[in-house]
């Protein structure tokens, strides 16, 4: 564990700070008495510092899509953990963060992808339709490492919260559609956090070993063991994907067994995530 750093220490942007990833990045920083400055697209507060935190936190707006605000946001920043990221466009909006941080001078650029980006072909129009975020990830990861921006990069395996959401959606048909072969290796983003945080008080380390849960599952049996805890009843049925994409994900370039280093499991997160009390804040519909 780190010691407390004086909050004289230039802050640590956080790029996507409000998000499911960020916001834990954000909370773990304070908790070691970091200063850090929240970059997002709208002024939000949610990411406010714990309540035992005395380190300062700052809002700043700041649009990485089209590089609006960005260049003031990283003013006098050595240290920037990229968080934000969507289904497309990552790419763009690494591109508009690098030349922002090569003229602050940042001396550490810290970037989270998804096991499998430099794995998953984009071949067709249909794996891009379907499986873009793969490759939105790798262009990202790219323009990181072309910036002359010293940088580091983890890639980690698919968040439990980002499955539950998957898993809800899909369970509000009758019958669940499930892509035949797919397996997954989810993780707790707190323990992302923990990784990302340790990454970024350290020296730049290029692309380091890539984090995954502790256990591989079908798709199927995710689903299933969601519907058990929310006590729904639905019939699954195999449903074959084609293309490049759903084939390298069928033979595992999702998956990293060899850095199964998650310790929180899927069955434990579920368990915290759904109960008594849980329809309230839409995690039991």
């Amino acid at each position: 564990m780190h010691a407390p750093t004086p909050t004289t220490a230039p802050p640590i942007v956080v790029t996507g700070g409000t998000g499911t990833l960020g916001r834990l990045v954000v909370a773990r920083l304070l908790d070691m008495g970091r200063s850090v400055r929240v970059l997002s697209r709208g002024q939000r507060t949610d990411a406010a510092a714990p309540r035992s935190s005395t380190a300062p936190v700052e809002h700043l707006i700041a649009d990485l899509a089209t590089g609006g605000g960005v260049g003031p946001g990283l003013a006098g920043v050595e240290t920037v953990i990229h968080c934000a990221g969507t289904a497309s466009g990552d790419g763009e909006k690494a591109r508009h963060l690098v030349q922002a941080a090569t003229a602050a001078g940042v001396r550490h650029l810290v970037f989270i992808s998804v096991v499998g980006a430099d794995l998953i072909p984009m071949a067709s129009p249909v794996d891009r339709a379907m499986f873009g975020y793969f490759g939105a990830k790798l262009d990202a990861e790219r323009t990181v490492a072309e910036s002359g921006v010293p940088w580091t990069t983890l890639r980690a395996t698919q968040f439990f919260d980002l499955t539950l959401l998957t898993a809800q959606g899909m369970s509000k048909l009758p019958v669940i559609p499930v892509p035949s072969g797919f397996r997954f290796q989810p993780i707790d983003a707190g323990e992302v956090a923990d990784r990302l945080v340790g990454l970024a008080l350290g020296a730049p380390s290029g692309l380091v070993p890539a984090i995954g849960g502790p256990r591989i599952y079908d798709m199927a049996e995710l689903v299933r063991s969601y519907l058990r805890a929310a006590g729904k009843r639905r019939a699954i049925v195999s449903m074959p994907i084609p293309g490049k994409a759903a084939a390298a994900i069928r033979a595992g370039a999702n998956l990293v067994p060899d850095r199964a280093v998650g310790r929180r499991t899927w069955e434990a997160f579920l368990a915290d995530r759904i109960g008594p009390g849980s329809e309230r804040v839409g995690l039991g519909a």
